[in-house]
Protein backbone atom coordinates (compact mmCIF):
# COMPACT_ATOMS: atom_id res chain seq x y z
CA UNK A 1 0.00 0.00 0.00
CA UNK A 2 2.97 2.31 -0.55
CA UNK A 3 1.02 4.23 -3.20
CA UNK A 4 -1.74 5.03 -0.70
CA UNK A 5 0.54 6.45 1.97
CA UNK A 6 2.59 8.39 -0.56
CA UNK A 7 -0.61 10.03 -1.80
CA UNK A 8 -1.78 10.59 1.76
CA UNK A 9 1.44 12.30 2.83
CA UNK A 10 1.30 14.42 -0.32
CA UNK A 11 -2.27 15.37 0.61
CA UNK A 12 -1.18 16.44 4.11
CA UNK A 13 1.73 18.42 2.63
CA UNK A 14 -0.70 20.22 0.29
CA UNK A 15 -2.87 20.99 3.30
CA UNK A 16 0.07 22.42 5.24
CA UNK A 17 1.11 24.57 2.28
CA UNK A 18 -2.49 25.76 1.93
CA UNK A 19 -2.50 26.64 5.62
CA UNK A 20 0.71 28.67 5.31
CA UNK A 21 -0.62 30.44 2.22
CA UNK A 22 -3.88 31.39 3.94
CA UNK A 23 -2.06 32.63 7.04
CA UNK A 24 0.62 34.71 5.34
CA UNK A 25 -1.39 35.96 2.36
CA UNK A 26 -4.35 36.83 4.62
CA UNK A 27 -6.66 35.49 1.91
CA UNK A 28 -10.27 35.52 3.06
CA UNK A 29 -12.68 32.92 1.66
CA UNK A 30 -15.62 34.98 0.34
CA UNK A 31 -18.62 33.36 1.99
CA UNK A 32 -20.64 34.04 5.12
CA UNK A 33 -19.86 37.45 6.58
CA UNK A 34 -17.02 37.83 4.08
CA UNK A 35 -19.24 37.40 1.01
CA UNK A 36 -18.47 39.46 -2.07
CA UNK A 37 -19.07 39.29 -5.81
CA UNK A 38 -15.43 39.32 -6.88
CA UNK A 39 -15.07 35.53 -7.14
CA UNK A 40 -17.37 34.94 -10.10
CA UNK A 41 -20.62 33.00 -10.29
CA UNK A 42 -22.52 32.61 -7.01
CA UNK A 43 -25.25 30.24 -5.84
CA UNK A 44 -27.67 30.23 -2.91
CA UNK A 45 -25.81 29.90 0.39
CA UNK A 46 -27.90 26.97 1.66
CA UNK A 47 -27.50 24.98 -1.56
CA UNK A 48 -23.79 25.79 -1.47
CA UNK A 49 -23.44 24.19 1.97
CA UNK A 50 -25.42 21.15 0.81
CA UNK A 51 -23.25 20.49 -2.26
CA UNK A 52 -20.00 21.21 -0.39
CA UNK A 53 -20.67 18.57 2.27
CA UNK A 54 -22.53 15.97 0.19
CA UNK A 55 -19.46 13.97 -0.99
CA UNK A 56 -18.31 13.40 2.57
CA UNK A 57 -21.73 12.15 3.67
CA UNK A 58 -21.78 9.39 1.04
CA UNK A 59 -18.27 8.58 -0.17
CA UNK A 60 -16.54 7.43 3.01
CA UNK A 61 -19.41 5.14 4.17
CA UNK A 62 -19.81 3.65 0.67
CA UNK A 63 -16.09 2.88 0.40
CA UNK A 64 -16.10 1.15 3.80
CA UNK A 65 -19.30 -0.79 3.12
CA UNK A 66 -18.04 -2.22 -0.20
CA UNK A 67 -14.56 -2.94 1.17
CA UNK A 68 -13.44 -6.36 2.52
CA UNK A 69 -13.22 -5.22 6.16
CA UNK A 70 -15.49 -7.09 8.54
CA UNK A 71 -18.52 -4.92 9.38
CA UNK A 72 -18.16 -5.43 13.12
CA UNK A 73 -19.16 -3.20 16.04
CA UNK A 74 -16.17 -0.83 15.82
CA UNK A 75 -16.76 -0.28 12.10
CA UNK A 76 -20.45 0.39 12.72
CA UNK A 77 -19.51 2.85 15.48
CA UNK A 78 -17.09 4.72 13.21
CA UNK A 79 -19.59 4.90 10.36
CA UNK A 80 -22.30 6.07 12.76
CA UNK A 81 -20.13 8.93 14.08
CA UNK A 82 -19.23 10.00 10.55
CA UNK A 83 -22.84 9.96 9.35
CA UNK A 84 -24.03 11.67 12.54
CA UNK A 85 -21.74 14.61 11.78
CA UNK A 86 -22.27 14.83 8.05
CA UNK A 87 -26.03 14.31 8.02
CA UNK A 88 -26.23 17.34 10.28
CA UNK A 89 -23.73 19.34 8.24
CA UNK A 90 -25.19 18.41 4.83
CA UNK A 91 -28.94 18.33 5.51
CA UNK A 92 -29.87 19.95 8.82
CA UNK A 93 -27.38 22.82 9.03
CA UNK A 94 -28.37 24.41 5.69
CA UNK A 95 -32.04 24.17 6.69
CA UNK A 96 -31.33 25.93 9.99
CA UNK A 97 -29.32 28.75 8.43
CA UNK A 98 -31.00 32.14 8.66
CA UNK A 99 -29.31 33.54 5.54
CA UNK A 100 -32.16 34.26 3.15
CA UNK A 101 -30.86 35.81 -0.05
CA UNK A 102 -27.17 35.21 0.76
CA UNK A 103 -24.93 33.87 -1.98
CA UNK A 104 -21.74 31.83 -2.08
CA UNK A 105 -19.16 31.75 -4.90
CA UNK A 106 -19.39 28.59 -6.99
CA UNK A 107 -15.59 28.26 -6.91
CA UNK A 108 -15.75 27.85 -3.10
CA UNK A 109 -18.42 25.16 -3.44
CA UNK A 110 -16.37 23.26 -6.04
CA UNK A 111 -13.19 23.53 -3.96
CA UNK A 112 -14.94 22.20 -0.86
CA UNK A 113 -16.62 19.44 -2.91
CA UNK A 114 -13.20 18.25 -4.12
CA UNK A 115 -11.72 18.62 -0.63
CA UNK A 116 -14.42 16.35 0.81
CA UNK A 117 -13.95 13.82 -1.99
CA UNK A 118 -10.26 13.44 -1.16
CA UNK A 119 -10.75 13.31 2.60
CA UNK A 120 -13.64 10.88 2.30
CA UNK A 121 -11.55 8.62 0.07
CA UNK A 122 -8.47 8.60 2.31
CA UNK A 123 -10.41 7.96 5.52
CA UNK A 124 -12.69 5.34 3.96
CA UNK A 125 -10.04 3.44 2.02
CA UNK A 126 -7.68 3.02 4.96
CA UNK A 127 -10.48 1.89 7.28
CA UNK A 128 -11.89 -0.52 4.72
CA UNK A 129 -8.71 -1.98 3.26
CA UNK A 130 -5.71 -1.47 5.54
CA UNK A 131 -6.40 -0.79 9.23
CA UNK A 132 -7.04 -3.49 11.81
CA UNK A 133 -9.47 -1.79 14.17
CA UNK A 134 -10.77 -2.84 17.57
CA UNK A 135 -12.12 -1.32 20.78
CA UNK A 136 -9.58 0.01 23.27
CA UNK A 137 -8.93 2.83 25.72
CA UNK A 138 -8.46 5.09 22.69
CA UNK A 139 -12.10 4.41 21.75
CA UNK A 140 -13.40 5.75 25.07
CA UNK A 141 -11.06 8.75 25.10
CA UNK A 142 -11.87 9.53 21.47
CA UNK A 143 -15.64 9.30 22.04
CA UNK A 144 -15.46 11.75 24.95
CA UNK A 145 -13.43 14.20 22.87
CA UNK A 146 -15.62 13.69 19.79
CA UNK A 147 -18.91 14.39 21.56
CA UNK A 148 -17.41 17.29 23.51
CA UNK A 149 -16.35 18.85 20.23
CA UNK A 150 -19.73 18.13 18.64
CA UNK A 151 -21.53 19.81 21.54
CA UNK A 152 -19.31 22.89 21.34
CA UNK A 153 -19.71 23.05 17.56
CA UNK A 154 -23.49 22.67 17.43
CA UNK A 155 -24.34 24.81 20.45
CA UNK A 156 -22.13 27.58 19.04
CA UNK A 157 -23.79 27.28 15.62
CA UNK A 158 -27.20 27.52 17.31
CA UNK A 159 -26.11 30.64 19.21
CA UNK A 160 -24.91 32.36 16.05
CA UNK A 161 -28.06 31.39 14.11
CA UNK A 162 -30.29 32.66 16.94
CA UNK A 163 -28.51 36.02 16.90
CA UNK A 164 -29.22 36.33 13.19
CA UNK A 165 -32.89 35.56 13.82
CA UNK A 166 -33.09 38.32 16.43
CA UNK A 167 -31.36 40.91 14.29
CA UNK A 168 -30.44 41.00 10.60
CA UNK A 169 -27.13 42.68 11.45
CA UNK A 170 -24.20 40.81 12.93
CA UNK A 171 -23.78 41.10 16.69
CA UNK A 172 -21.16 40.22 19.28
CA UNK A 173 -21.99 36.73 20.61
CA UNK A 174 -21.93 36.47 24.38
CA UNK A 175 -21.86 33.69 26.94
CA UNK A 176 -20.26 30.30 27.29
CA UNK A 177 -17.09 29.64 25.38
CA UNK A 178 -17.75 32.77 23.30
CA UNK A 179 -16.32 34.64 26.29
CA UNK A 180 -12.93 33.10 25.50
CA UNK A 181 -12.80 32.72 21.71
CA UNK A 182 -14.50 34.29 18.70
CA UNK A 183 -15.11 31.02 16.86
CA UNK A 184 -16.06 28.17 19.22
CA UNK A 185 -17.94 26.55 16.34
CA UNK A 186 -14.63 26.10 14.49
CA UNK A 187 -12.83 25.08 17.69
CA UNK A 188 -15.53 22.46 18.35
CA UNK A 189 -15.20 20.95 14.88
CA UNK A 190 -11.42 20.69 15.24
CA UNK A 191 -11.85 18.97 18.63
CA UNK A 192 -14.49 16.68 17.14
CA UNK A 193 -12.20 15.37 14.41
CA UNK A 194 -9.27 15.00 16.80
CA UNK A 195 -11.56 12.72 18.82
CA UNK A 196 -12.49 10.80 15.68
CA UNK A 197 -8.80 10.38 14.80
CA UNK A 198 -8.10 8.97 18.28
CA UNK A 199 -10.93 6.44 17.86
CA UNK A 200 -9.84 5.31 14.39
CA UNK A 201 -6.13 5.67 15.18
CA UNK A 202 -4.79 5.65 11.63
CA UNK A 203 -3.08 8.10 9.26
CA UNK A 204 -6.17 8.81 7.17
CA UNK A 205 -8.22 9.99 10.14
CA UNK A 206 -5.24 11.97 11.48
CA UNK A 207 -4.83 13.66 8.09
CA UNK A 208 -8.48 14.69 8.18
CA UNK A 209 -8.04 16.23 11.65
CA UNK A 210 -4.99 18.11 10.36
CA UNK A 211 -6.82 19.31 7.24
CA UNK A 212 -9.72 20.49 9.41
CA UNK A 213 -7.25 22.58 11.42
CA UNK A 214 -5.48 23.84 8.30
CA UNK A 215 -8.81 25.05 6.95
CA UNK A 216 -10.58 26.38 10.04
CA UNK A 217 -7.77 28.13 11.93
CA UNK A 218 -7.19 30.73 9.16
CA UNK A 219 -10.98 31.09 8.82
CA UNK A 220 -11.29 31.73 12.55
CA UNK A 221 -8.49 34.30 12.47
CA UNK A 222 -10.31 36.13 9.67
CA UNK A 223 -13.54 36.10 11.70
CA UNK A 224 -11.71 37.34 14.79
CA UNK A 225 -10.14 40.25 12.91
CA UNK A 226 -13.53 41.06 11.37
CA UNK A 227 -15.10 41.30 14.82
CA UNK A 228 -12.28 43.55 16.07
CA UNK A 229 -12.61 45.85 13.05
CA UNK A 230 -16.41 45.90 13.15
CA UNK A 231 -17.01 46.47 16.87
CA UNK A 232 -15.00 49.01 18.87
CA UNK A 233 -16.27 47.43 22.07
CA UNK A 234 -15.17 43.91 21.12
CA UNK A 235 -13.61 42.18 24.17
CA UNK A 236 -9.84 42.31 23.86
CA UNK A 237 -9.35 39.24 26.07
CA UNK A 238 -10.90 36.93 23.47
CA UNK A 239 -8.71 34.80 21.25
CA UNK A 240 -9.71 33.57 17.80
CA UNK A 241 -10.03 29.79 18.03
CA UNK A 242 -8.03 28.25 20.91
CA UNK A 243 -8.84 29.59 24.40
CA UNK A 244 -5.99 31.63 25.96
CA UNK A 245 -3.61 30.72 23.10
CA UNK A 246 -4.64 31.71 19.55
Amino acid sequence: MDWFYKLLFLWVFIGFCTFLFLIFSKTIAPYGRHSNSEWGITIDNKWGWFWMELPALFLMPVIVLISPVEKNKIIILILSLWILHYFYRTILFPIKLNTKGKKMPLVIVISAFIFNLFNGFFVGYEIGNISQLDFGINTLIGLIIFFTGMYINRSSDDKLISLRKENKDYQIPQGGIFEYISCPNHFGEIVEWIGFAIIVFNFGAASFALWTSFNLIPRALNHHNWYINSFKEYPNKRRAVIPFIL
